[in-house]
């Protein structure tokens, strides 16, 4: 379960997320950028109650970070917790635990391997559901 807090701070969107971060946070993430007006500069994704999360989870997340983009929004995420951290690490190829993916998240580069490689694995568990 996923519980989105969202706060307008003057120029800044504040997203305060809790709980798990997978499929079925899609919805309640995307409601971050619902009002979200022209004075609106930056958004603040906290991730410091996010104890897990999964391939899903983190497509969700990169969605709601592009479509911010697109809106001409600064985003920040911050408060990665070490399973979340370990989750990237294994999508993205990463070998050891303790990696701080979590510093390497705001280069774009680095999202849309993440991106490209979630999506792969998620194809991959589709297939073999079938």
């Amino acid at each position: 379960m996923i519980t989105v807090d969202i706060d307008y701070c003057g120029n800044t969107v504040l997203v305060s997320v809790s709980g798990t971060l997978d499929e079925a946070a899609g919805q309640a993430l995307q409601a971050a950028l619902d009002g979200v007006t022209i004075d609106v500069r930056d958004l603040l994704v906290d991730l410091h109650r996010v104890t897990v999360m999964d391939g899903d989870g983190l497509l969700h997340l990169l969605d709601v970070h592009r479509r911010a983009e697109c809106l001409g929004l600064r985003v920040l995420v911050t408060g990665w917790q070490p399973q979340p951290q370990q989750c990237m690490a294994q999508i993205a190829g990463i070998p050891g635990s303790g990696t701080a993916t979590g510093e390497r998240y705001p280069v774009a580069g680095f999202r849309r391997l993440l991106e490209d490689r979630a999506h792969r694995a998620r194809d991959t568990a589709d297939l073999t559901a079938e």
